[in-house]
């Protein structure tokens, strides 16, 4: 017996507001049946053994060290803009907002 129907597919295609022809609808209930089908046997792998993680592979603290590196100066990074008022990036007024 199929895990889902053809009337359960197009229940969940009205939910979707998806308008899907009667060849779409037996197509789809085919292919979602096979996706839960899929879905059951990887559920009922024996698995009470591995512990639960958020990664598949081992890792410890991954982070770099915080090292002070050199930045651009307030001029070097100003150098390319296309507009510039004092030591800040001047761009467009949004939202009618006042100055």
């Amino acid at each position: 017996m199929p895990a889902i129907s053809r009337d359960e597919v197009a229940h969940l295609a009205r939910l979707s507001r998806l308008a899907l022809s009667d060849a779409e609808l037996d197509e789809f209930a085919g292919q979602l049946d096979a996706i839960l089908g899929h879905v059951k046997a990887v559920t009922e792998v024996a698995a009470n053994d591995v512990p639960a993680t958020a990664h598949p592979a081992a890792t410890a603290n991954v982070w770099r060290e915080d090292v002070i590196e050199p930045g651009l100066t307030v001029q070097q990074a100003l150098s390319g803009a296309p507009d510039a008022e004092g030591d800040r990036f001047a761009v467009p007024q949004i939202l009618g907002e006042e100055q």
